[in-house]
């Protein structure tokens, strides 16, 4: 029998402030992008470095942990699996999202 797996892991920086989400039934959730880098030589042999944007997003006892500490800009490292949605915009076109739901968080910022 084939097990499935879905683990993501990263190191970035937060590109902005979290988004806090509180629900009716008292719940939070929090959402923020992180970017990580990546760099590489050119046929030139040119240092070319990049920068990714992952979508996170956190639920349950971390979001207390979100809104307490992470800001923009701080180093984390988070764990957590791909998800992904869809939702009709306001003009009625599909659109698509991939997320990390987050399962572990790291702060590696002072």
């Amino acid at each position: 029998m084939k097990t499935l797996r879905n683990k993501v892991q990263l190191i970035g920086r937060l590109g902005q402030d979290p988004e806090i989400i509180n629900f009716e039934d008292g719940t939070k959730m929090a959402k923020f992008s992180m970017a990580t880098d990546d760099s590489y030589k050119d046929k030139k042999g040119q240092k070319v470095e990049r920068a990714y944007w992952h979508n996170v997003v956190v639920k349950g006892g971390l979001v207390k942990v979100v809104e307490e500490y992470i800001t923009k800009g701080k180093e984390i490292a988070v764990e957590g699996k791909l998800t992904n949605r869809s939702w009709d915009d306001k003009d009625g076109n599909k659109r698509y999202i991939t997320e990390i739901l987050c399962s572990e968080l790291l702060m590696l910022s002072k």
